[in-house]
């Protein structure tokens, strides 16, 4: 009984050597091994393509479902440069102003636009920019009379900004319910 207990510590310490050996060597199969040769996880780094293209279709489609183009994130959707604008701030002197370049993210209107072949892309960005063009009018009067109703103290700050940012999305998306602002870029902003 006294030499099996004397080995216990010994037995122990073999097994957790064992363990640790072993996992050591998953870890390094894991991070180290080719990705063509099957593993129990892929490290987000190095995911096979065909693991990445089925988790992105499952994530976003779903079974038989389309992108959902409300949540579309910023950078992927279709874009619409309002030009520079400037305009008068509300100033008792009348002295401060604003010039803002302001270039609109719209999300496509067609859950098929982004499995197109990049023929179609052509042909349906076209038939965008033409439909824009007609409602420019609408987005620039909502742009001027936004920016005219701001106050220097308003807009000069990050948080200002900000603001002015999410109330052009709402404002467009409200007074143009058949087309989705996704994100307002700011490709200018003067304020003096």
């Amino acid at each position: 009984m006294k030499n099996i207990l004397g080995l216990l510590p010994k037995i122990l310490l073999g097994v957790a050597l064992f363990i640790l050996v072993v996992t050591n060597l998953a870890i390094a199969y894991i991070f180290f091994a080719p990705d063509t040769l099957p593993k129990p996880f892929y490290p987000l780094y190095a995911m096979p393509e065909q693991v990445v293209a089925t988790a992105e279709s499952e994530n976003e489609h779903g079974e038989g479902e389309h992108v959902d183009l409300s949540n579309l994130p910023p950078g992927q959707g279709l874009m619409v440069d309002t030009g520079s604008k400037i305009v008068n701030l509300v100033d008792p002197t009348g002295r401060k102003y604003l010039r803002v370049g302001v270039v609109l993210e719209f999300a496509p209107k067609d859950p098929e636009y982004f499995e197109m072949p990049e023929e179609e892309k052509q042909a349906y960005i076209t038939t965008f920019n033409q439909e824009m063009e007609s409602r420019l009018p609408v987005i620039n009067d909502i742009l001027i009379t936004l920016f005219a109703s701001q106050t220097f103290d308003k807009v000069y700050t990050a948080e200002g900004k900000e603001h002015l940012r999410q109330q052009i999305k709402e404002l467009i998306n409200q007074q143009l319910p058949e087309y989705h602002v996704i994100y307002v870029y700011f490709t200018e902003f003067v304020v003096q």
